[in-house]
């Protein structure tokens, strides 16, 4: 599914934790036998997916020493965590 499709389909959250930040949606979700491979690079689970998206936002991650992961959001689409971060320097408009 294409983001833009995703967006249209799923209204957008984020916030912050102690030590990091999230990003979730209240769209379908990702099957949690799929979260283990969803940051591999190529990983699609579409047949117009080209499996960048999310590989290129853990290399974001992993270039800040942050760690990635996915889980449900309390609406029940994708919740996608960032922790190691340290949100008391960073810039925040919440």
């Amino acid at each position: 599914m294409l983001l833009s499709e995703n967006q249209q389909r799923a209204s957008q959250e984020r916030g912050t934790f102690t030590d990091g930040f999230f990003v979730s949606d209240d769209g379908p979700g990702i099957d949690p036998v799929e979260r283990d491979q969803i940051f591999t690079d190529g990983y699609t689970s579409t047949r117009s997916g080209t499996g960048f998206g999310l590989s290129i936002v853990k290399q974001i991650a992993d270039a800040h020493d942050w760690n990635a992961s996915v889980t449900q959001s309390p609406n029940g689409g994708a919740q996608i965590e960032f922790t190691g971060v340290d949100v008391s320097s960073s810039q925040t408009d919440n």
